[in-house]
């Protein structure tokens, strides 16, 4: 299925993003990658959904098949230039952890673009960590960061997958596989010293509840406690929001338990239809 998908070079600001999507009538389901990862982490969901609607994958800036970062951007500006260059209108927005926090913030920065939201794996774009095994695996990235250590960068990287509770031994070795080529890909074409991160957007917990669309927040249960909690809170925050838990997995309830994930967005894409 995602080789029936075209590619398209959407121009933004010193660069392009790479879109791929099919040619199907309706709500449009925009799909946007975690961090470290890119649009191929959504086959799964382009299998169960291409067939009868229009699918939309983009990576990000800094990702996949899009140019690195070399000025201040913001991902939500970027993702409202691909909306106006394939004339998207409203859609159906999914997002898993970094591109989580960029459907949020899409959703705030521009409203009229957002018809309903799944949000995994995160609240918003401004996370607070207070868990002890959550900062340290970050400590550790960032120090892979800092040394320029690419096999420390990717083994911290793929703690997340299991979560806090697991072993890497306890994820489906196809799905550990597929993270990991994801994340040595990132590194090998976008991780240079020249790197710009992305522009924040602020204020993002105290604008939360003007969000007037469906947004399901998916939790694995196996996540970390602030990932989980982080995505309660959103759910709480907004005037039209639900939770959905799903056991057997972590961060990546996407990969790991694809139905049940299809399940939240055939929701959220039916009541945004």
């Amino acid at each position: 299925m995602m080789a029936d998908l075209a590619r398209t070079d959407v121009s933004v600001p010193e660069g392009h993003l790479a879109v791929w999507s099919n040619h199907r009538p309706g709500r449009p389901l925009v799909l946007l990658h975690g961090g470290g990862l890119d649009h191929r982490m959504w086959e799964q969901q382009v299998t169960a959904f291409a067939d009868t609607q229009r699918v939309v994958l983009v990576d990000a800036r800094g990702h996949g098949e899009s140019s690195t970062a070399t000025a201040a951007y913001r991902h939500c500006d970027d993702l409202a230039a691909v909306f106006h260059a394939l004339d998207l209108g409203p859609a159906t927005v999914v997002g898993l952890s970094m591109g989580g926090g960029t459907a949020v913030d899409l959703a705030l920065e521009h409203p009229d673009l957002v018809a309903g939201l799944v949000v995994s794996g995160v609240g918003t774009s401004e996370p607070t960590f207070t868990d002890p095994w959550v900062l340290d695996a970050f400590a550790e990235w960032k120090a892979a960061e800092e040394t320029r250590d690419a096999q420390r960068w990717l083994d911290a990287f793929m703690r997340f997958l299991p979560g806090p509770r697991r072993t890497l031994d306890d994820v489906d070795p196809n799905v550990a596989e597929a993270v990991r080529r994801m994340g040595w890909d990132t590194l090998q074409h976008h991780a240079v010293r020249s790197f710009v991160p992305p522009t924040p957007v602020t204020r993002t917990w105290e604008r939360v509840p003007s969000i007037e669309v469906p947004v399901v927040v998916v939790s694995g249960v196996l996540d970390s406690p602030d990932h989980v909690g982080m995505g309660h809170r959103l759910a709480d925050s907004v005037p039209d929001g639900r939770t959905v838990d799903i056991e057997g997995t972590a961060h990546y309830p996407n990969l790991e338990e694809p139905a049940a994930f299809n399940d939240a967005v055939a929701l959220v894409a039916s009541r945004a239809a």
